[in-house]
């Protein structure tokens, strides 16, 4: 993933596609990396440290994949924060389920103040408007639930695709479920998805 800073906006730099570590019902565990929406951004020196907070908006800045905080009236408004929280993600709490992008906060640090400077962090984002790649079957977006579609990658790989095939790639299964363990899903399931969360288990069904 590519960084990108600006001093006064916030700058992201889009990852849209994603693998998930995923087991055969019969096989050992293999490799499955989780769809990523990811994008990384400097806060603004002199905002409060609740940079980004829930509930406003981002709206596309300098740069394709560029970011800045608005105003959610204004018309530049192009996403809204669901959830916000400090730290890196890798350890911190999973965002909600409708999340389609994560915007990750670098830390600022002037020396002089917490309201001169900013945490590393993470914000939840949702589309304003169409399209929603988080939403299930979409084929996108940073997390895998319920609905969701994917095909194999490679071998021991798996990768999210949308159901109705318009991304390109023909989906092979569903996710019908999200559970605690594996001896939670369906006696029917064809294959164990590892999707991270309070249920990491993907149970997911063969679609032919």
């Amino acid at each position: 993933m590519r960084h990108h800073l600006l001093s006064a906006a916030l700058l992201a730099s889009a990852t849209l596609s994603g693998m998930f570590t995923l087991s055969g019902c019969q096989e050992q565990p293999v490799q499955n990396a989780a769809a990523s929406g990811s994008q990384t951004l400097q806060a603004r020196q002199g905002r409060p440290a609740q940079f980004l907070a829930r509930g406003t908006c981002a709206g596309r800045g300098r740069g394709r994949a560029a970011f800045e905080e608005v105003d959610c009236a204004s018309g530049e408004a192009a996403a809204s924060v669901l959830a916000r929280y400090s730290g890196p993600q890798a350890s911190g709490p999973r965002c909600p389920d409708d999340t389609d992008f994560v915007l990750h906060i670098a830390a600022v640090d002037t020396g002089t103040s917490e309201r001169e400077s900013s945490p590393e962090g993470y914000a939840c984002m949702r589309n304003l408007r169409p399209p929603h790649p988080g939403d299930p079957g979409m084929g996108g977006g940073p997390l895998t639930v319920a609905g969701d579609c994917i095909y194999t990658e490679r071998e021991g790989v798996v990768k999210e695709t949308a159901c109705d095939g318009s991304t390109g790639h023909a989906p092979e299964y569903r996710v019908e479920e999200t559970v605690p363990t594996r001896d939670d899903c369906p006696e029917r399931t064809d294959l164990y998805v590892d999707v991270g969360g309070r249920a990491p288990v993907g149970c997911a069904r063969r679609l032919s």
